[in-house]
Formats: C-alpha cells, sequence, structure tokens
C-alpha cells in the first residue's frame, strides 16, 4: 500500500493507515449490514496525545452482530494489533445496531467490544453510554456511513451531567479501596484526567477535552494540580506512584459534586 492510497483521516501517518486497514477489513466482513464506523474520542476534537490517547471508534450496524461476525471481528483486531504494535492496546471500539441509539438510557443488551488489547464478545454499556453518544453527536467523524447526528436525537446537556454523576458513584466511588486498579499507572493518569471531566461538566454545563477540563480544575482547585500535571505527563512506561493521591482526588469530586446531586437529578 503506497502513501498516495492511504486517505487523509488525521495528521498522524501510522494512524491513517491502521483505520484504512480497520475500515476495509469491517466492511468486508459486514457489507450491506453495516451502518457506519465513527471515530470519536480525542482524535475527532483535537486532544489526541501519541504518547497516551486511544484511538476511539463505533461500528453501527442494521443488525446486531451474528456468532460468525463476532469471530472475525476478533481476528481483524488481532490482526491489526500485531502489525501495529504501538496502537494494539490502545484501541477501543464498540459494535452496537442501530436500534440501540434509540433510548438515552444504556442499551440492556451487551455489545462486543475490544479495548486494551482485549475483545470481549458481550460486553454491557454503563453510564458512559451517554457521554460517549453526546461526544459522537457533537464531534464524531464519519469513517464510513452517514453523520451520527442523522442516526439520533440531540442529547442535552442536563442528562449528560446526570449521566456523570452517576458514572462517578457507581463506577469510581467503588475504585477509592480498590488498590489493584488504582496501582496501575494508567488508570492513574485516567482517573485523575476523567475527575477533572466530571467537575468541568457538572460545573460548566458542558463537555470539554481532557486538557480543557485539567486547565479549570488546576485554576479553580490549584492544590490538585500537581496530580493534574503529572496525569497530564504520563505515558506508556512512566510510573506515577499516585496511588493514595488518585483515591483522594475521587473522593474529593465526589464531596464536590454532592452539592449538585439534588438539583441536577430533579431537572426533567
Amino acid at each position: 500500500m503506497s502513501e498516495s492510497t492511504i486517505p487523509y483521516i488525521t495528521r498522524y501517518k501510522d494512524i491513517n493507515k491502521l483505520l484504512h486497514i480497520f475500515i476495509t477489513e469491517i466492511q468486508t466482513i459486514f457489507g450491506k449490514n453495516l451502518t457506519g464506523i465513527y471515530l470519536t474520542g480525542s482524535l475527532s476534537y483535537g486532544d489526541f496525545n501519541p504518547k497516551s490517547s486511544d484511538i476511539d471508534l463505533m461500528v453501527i450496524l442494521k443488525n446486531s452482530v451474528s456468532h460468525n461476525e463476532i469471530e472475525q471481528i476478533n481476528k481483524v483486531h488481532q490482526k491489526i494489533g500485531k502489525a501495529h504494535k504501538k496502537w494494539g492496546q490502545r484501541i477501543e471500539c464498540s459494535y452496537i445496531s442501530v436500534d440501540m441509539l434509540k433510548d438515552i438510557y444504556p442499551p440492556k443488551l451487551p455489545r462486543p467490544y475490544f479495548g486494551e488489547g482485549i475483545f470481549y464478545p458481550e460486553a454491557p454499556y454503563g453510564n458512559e453510554w451517554l457521554i460517549n453518544k453526546y461526544l459522537l453527536y457533537n464531534y464524531g467523524i464519519a469513517l464510513v456511513g452517514p453523520e451520527f447526528k442523522t442516526l439520533t436525537q440531540p442529547i442535552d446537556i442536563v442528562d449528560v451531567k446526570k449521566a456523570c454523576i452517576n458514572d462517578l458513584f457507581q463506577e469510581w466511588k467503588p475504585r477509592i479501596t480498590d488498590q489493584l486498579y488504582l496501582e496501575k499507572s494508567h488508570h492513574q493518569s485516567y482517573a485523575i484526567l476523567t475527575m477533572c471531566r466530571i467537575l468541568y461538566t457538572i460545573n460548566c454545563d458542558a463537555i470539554a477535552s481532557k486538557k480543557t477540563a485539567a486547565a479549570w480544575v488546576k485554576i479553580t482547585f490549584p492544590h490538585w494540580s500537581k496530580i493534574i500535571q503529572a496525569a497530564e505527563k504520563w505515558h506508556d512506561g512512566l510510573k506515577m506512584n499516585l496511588l493514595d493521591e488518585t483515591a483522594r482526588f475521587i473522593a474529593f469530586v465526589i464531596e464536590k459534586t454532592q452539592g449538585h446531586f439534588g438539583a441536577i437529578m430533579e431537572c426533567s
């Protein structure tokens, strides 16, 4: 494959090549069952860090994935992981049917999901469902198929704030005492920057990039600047050693959010 045949999707040639292969393979597997392939996450809103960011993708189908298709997409991800070792552990991709987009609440049925180098044939959605839909609606890039906005209704920021609060209390509060999870530097960085985005979203009525959210938190709550800066600088191979600080920051965000809880959850 020559450089001239690879479509310009991002500013990174190796990622463009990976995406070109992914698109070709997915189109071959699903054919007419494919509605669209979408690039989301930091690559879609200009906050991508080559040293630490993931490549976030969404594949939307007319009908749910069959057992045979599950085996094929697993092989595709393993193939891409071997060919692009730098990115193999940093691709996140969900496979959903277009019917799942009708409701603002997380779908009851699980979906095939690939993340951190592992393929899950059945992965349940949590509160991240609505947050991811909001980001896709506002920033998603259609690699194949119609614009994402044509597939679903607009999402109110109040509903996103509710999802953030649910995510904070249901997903992140238990992490405070989960040392097995927080001892990993990758998880420390991810947790700290995610807390920044939750704080920003709840206080500023908008979702911002991790960079923008982190900058706002460092100004608003300067005593947390040191660990936020460490989280921003983290990359594969770098040790953070901020387990206790990360747990305290999650607890701090929970404390700060409790004042907003009642008002937000009562909004229609």
